[in-house]
């Protein structure tokens, strides 16, 4: 009589789990790979989208120093200039203007300097100037919107020529075509694809937040001009 041996559930497991490790380990040192061996995968675009990267960074924190430097303002500083425009002291209004490093305060020293000409001088006078601190808190906002709009383009671009790559090393390798083989043309596809969009979604969100700081702060210089401009229209008590 011969008697049939039927495996457990457990040893079935216990086999399959031993004949899958090496595949899954071998995958897992596949997938294993650092990241700057993955970036320079990507071929020498992936150059100048670090360069990109680089540029964005440095214009994200040094127009957020200087935003944050020209937001900061003295709450008594236009009832100082008040009383020294009534009272006479248009020296010691210059002097508090000079002494004051903000761009409401420059606008303001302009004012006061074409104090006794037509009120529409004056009013030119200190939207030019206002005009000036603008374009001063936006130098720097064209690099970050060029990295938004050229990262991703670029990206595209190494999409392109890996898959050009890729397609030329499987024209040479004729019926041995092997995914090894492939591999190169696929890996500067896909990463500089995912290095473009990473790099144009930090310069986009960095773009859209200075643009953000800087309207409010062009926001708060057109009330001082209207503070101004009511402290020379009103009648001296």
């Amino acid at each position: 009589m011969i008697l049939l041996q039927i495996p457990s559930p457990a040893d079935t497991a216990d086999t399959l789990f031993n004949n899958l490790q090496p595949a899954i380990t071998a995958e897992t040192e596949a997938i294993t790979m650092n990241a700057f061996d993955l970036t320079m995968k990507g071929g020498w675009l992936m150059i100048v989208l670090f360069i990109l990267l680089l540029m964005t960074i440095y214009v994200l924190i040094e127009r957020t120093l200087v935003i944050n430097k020209a937001s900061k303002e003295d709450n008594s500083f236009m009832n100082r200039i008040k009383d020294y425009i009534h009272d006479g002291k248009i020296d010691a209004a210059i002097t508090l203007c000079r002494n004051t490093d903000t761009p409401s305060a420059r606008m303001v020293e302009k004012g006061i300097t074409r104090l006794g000409r037509p009120t529409a001088d004056v009013m030119t006078t200190i939207e030019n100037q206002g005009n000036i601190e603008i374009s001063k808190l936006e130098k720097g906002l064209p690099v970050l919107a060029t990295s938004a709009s050229g990262a991703p383009m670029i990206g595209f671009l190494g999409t392109v020529t890996g898959m050009v790559k890729a397609f030329m090393s499987m024209a040479s390798a004729g019926a041995n075509v092997d995914v090894t083989i492939l591999s190169t043309g696929i890996y500067e596809a896909l990463v500089t694809t995912v290095g473009g969009l990473i790099v144009g979604i930090i310069a986009l969100f960095a773009y859209n937040y200075l643009a953000t700081r800087i309207k409010g702060i062009v926001n708060r210089l057109e009330m001082r001009i209207m503070e101004f401009m009511d402290i020379l229209n009103e009648p001296v008590i």
